[in-house]
């Protein structure tokens, strides 16, 4: 009787266990979610860059960024899955852009876009990405409009919002330039109009009578020479440039060639000192203000930092003919190590809506190349990656940070 009795604690024992391995795996395999793009083994995202044309300066971000997810894989992947970076060369032109996005979702079925490099070409592809809900994630440009979660939910720009970072501008002039007689040359798009708006809204009931020039050019303009004789001819002291590298070198130029010195206040696009200020002229281009979020690789107050020198083993090893002085690459390498967070997040939920709740989750996120004292944080109703920034000032080697830390304080939308 004792032994049937061992024999049926036995059985229902065994049962119970079996129940129990088969509701573990069971409930390993509900947590397991993908969406096309996904699986135990891959994720795969899509990106356009402009390997040629006027903008190929930029060709190196999408190069930065195939060689660190290379080294990512190389080390296991993300939980257990390597990622797999399509990339196609859209020069810088936004039909070219909507004919390779719409490859990569329809024919290639990534997952998501991944920072296609731009604010054209983001703004062609924003309201089909939309559509389709797949997310448009940390995209290379930070006009406005990219942080909108409320009308564009699938959109989010990793760049300091142009809004932003022209209001910062406008404090530092209000504190530092409070009589500048300012002269403003930007770049007749979203990005360039973002960067005015940004002065204006910072200078508040000031900006009427401070600004006293505005002059536009297009990016099919040859040169802005005469847009700058423009702003010289009204007085102008203080020289806000709101350009791109090519053109920002144009200006520098013209600049000595009139040998005119204004206060020289040059946005975070045009700074890197490689795409512009060394084709400028490093001599002329001394004394230029501008601001950062990221340490210069470079400068030597860094040369002992475990962040830096982890890219530098990093660009030796997977991008052995990149610069690793060029601030381009190391934007690149910050993004990639961001999104690299946004995955881990994801764990197995690998669902588009997983990924957006998760980029716009991202808490106290420090990336290797953050200045001291900035860290991401996001939120469902603040898109915004990037909020924080130093000024600095080139001293005609490489920029020196400067004052403290500034954060914007406008609305987040």
């Amino acid at each position: 009787m004792s032994n049937r009795r061992a024999f049926i604690a036995a059985t229902a024992a065994l049962a119970f266990a079996f129940s129990a391995s088969q509701a573990f795996v069971s409930q390993a395999l509900a947590q397991k979610k993908y969406d096309t793009g996904a699986s135990d083994t891959e994720i795969k995202i899509g990106q356009t860059v402009p390997f040629s044309g006027a903008y190929s300066v930029y060709a190196n971000i999408g190069k930065t960024q195939a060689a660190y997810f290379k080294m990512i894989n190389d080390q296991g992947g993300i939980n257990g899955r390597k990622i797999n970076l399509i990339q196609y060369d859209d020069a810088y032109s936004p039909p070219k852009t909507v004919e390779q996005v719409r490859k990569l979702v329809e024919g290639d079925e990534v997952l998501f876009t991944f920072q296609i490099i731009g604010t054209a070409a983001n703004a062609a592809v924003q309201k089909y990405l939309n559509g389709k809900k797949i997310p448009q994630l940390l995209a290379s440009t930070g006009a406005a409009r990219f942080n909108d979660p409320q009308n564009y939910p699938w959109t989010i720009a990793y760049n300091p919002n142009y809004l932003s970072e022209g209001r910062i501008y406008a404090k530092y002039i209000l504190k530092e330039h409070p009589n500048a007689k300012i002269g403003v040359l930007y770049q007749n798009d979203d990005m360039g109009r973002d960067y005015l708006a940004g002065l204006k809204s910072g200078l508040g009931d000031k900006a009427a009578s401070m600004i006293v020039g505005e002059v536009s050019y297009e990016v099919t303009d040859p040169t802005v020479d005469s847009q700058v004789v423009k702003l010289k001819s009204m007085g102008v002291d203080l020289f806000y440039d709101a350009s791109t590298p090519k053109f920002a070198a144009q200006a520098i130029k013209k600049l000595a060639d009139l040998g005119w010195t204004p206060v020289h206040i040059l946005d975070i696009n045009a700074s890197p000192i490689s795409a512009t200020l060394k084709p400028a002229g490093l001599d002329i281009s001394k004394g230029i203000i501008s601001t950062q979020y990221g340490k210069e690789p470079g400068d030597p107050q860094w040369k002992d930092d475990p962040g830096v020198k982890a890219f530098f083993a990093f660009m030796d090893k997977y991008f052995p003919e990149g610069d690793k002085l060029n601030t381009v690459n190391t934007y690149a390498y910050s993004v990639a190590e961001l999104l690299v967070q946004v995955l881990k997040q994801c764990g197995d939920d690998l669902t588009r809506e997983n990924v957006m709740k998760q980029v716009a989750n991202v808490k106290d996120f420090t990336p290797s190349f953050a200045l001291p004292g900035i860290k991401i944080n996001t939120g469902p109703n603040d898109y915004r990656v990037n909020k924080q920034m130093q000024m600095m000032k080139f001293n005609g080697e490489r920029w020196e940070l400067f004052g403290p830390i500034i954060e914007d304080s406008g609305p987040a939308g």
